[in-house]
């Protein structure tokens, strides 16, 4: 849904968007897509909150000397910019692929343009690997990170409103005493901080999502630039904060179940360390 939101033609709503995918395409038409990141996704997650972790203790231990203190916000924005900018590299040909299978069926709407090298409406990729295959050899290595600026630009500040925000509500939810947060405090303080970033990351998904799907059938925008100005001269402000209300609902969960994975991971590993060396 969020895809067809942003980069596609004729949706008027999230409402819409679900009965028209529905009525066209049958159930199967919002699992489109699904098979790489799904494929992917324990490997990025692992990535992501890996480096995050271990980048925070690094400069707990260059700033006080203990890789274990309480890392402070600078330390936290830090780790997450870092977190973030590493996160484009395993996420921008996951996104492509993605994109590309969602939209490969959607009718392309441009005016004053007579080249369609595939008529619209008839699937150009069988599947993600014969897509990633395709993109590779038709436009190399820059095809496959197509969007890659617009996504540092998602990314970069999506995962400081990520891990900011929880670590603030998870301090703030963590009765006093407590030496770590609980199952129910992480669940929340992780939704919330997924709420905040995918809503505030809206704008710039929006444009990654329309770089990532030009290109199907034809490529109507040169840039990050050349895509805002044209969405805006085309659609208006209202274009950058399509799908934001799927960015929302399905943040929380997201981001809840996330967090609670890492958080009792930790929990987990270190007492096997602490069982280990008593």
């Amino acid at each position: 849904l969020q895809t067809r939101l942003q980069a596609g033609q004729g949706y008027g709503n999230t409402l819409n968007c679900v009965l028209t995918v529905y009525r066209n395409e049958s159930v199967a038409g919002f699992f489109k897509g699904m098979s790489f990141p799904l494929a992917s996704i324990a490997v990025y997650s692992s990535v992501v909150f890996g480096v995050f972790s271990n980048t925070q203790r690094l400069l707990s231990q260059l700033r006080h000397g203990d890789a274990s203190h309480a890392p402070v916000l600078a330390d936290v924005a830090l780790a997450s910019m870092v977190a973030g900018f590493v996160s484009v590299g395993i996420g921008t040909p996951v996104d492509l692929v993605k994109i590309r299978l969602q939209m490969q069926t959607q009718p392309y709407i441009t005016a004053n343009n007579k080249l369609k090298p595939t008529v619209p409406g008839f699937p150009m990729y069988r599947g993600p690997i014969h897509c990633f295959r395709t993109v590779l050899q038709k436009e190399g290595i820059a095809g496959i990170y197509r969007g890659v600026g617009a996504m540092l630009l998602r990314d970069v500040p999506g995962y400081c409103l990520y891990f900011i925000p929880y670590t603030f509500f998870c301090g703030w939810i963590t009765p006093d005493g407590c030496i770590s947060p609980n199952p129910s405090s992480v669940w929340l303080a992780g939704g919330v901080a997924g709420v905040i970033s995918w809503g505030t990351a809206t704008p710039m998904d929006v444009v990654k999502s329309r770089l990532q799907a030009d290109g199907v059938y034809l490529n109507k925008y040169k840039g990050i630039l050349d895509c805002i100005l044209q969405s805006y001269q085309n659609e208006g402000l209202k274009v950058f904060f399509r799908g934001i209300t799927v960015n929302a609902v399905r943040g929380f969960p997201m981001s809840s179940a996330m967090f609670l994975g890492y958080e009792l991971s930790l929990k987990a590993m270190k007492r096997d360390q602490t069982e280990t060396n008593p």
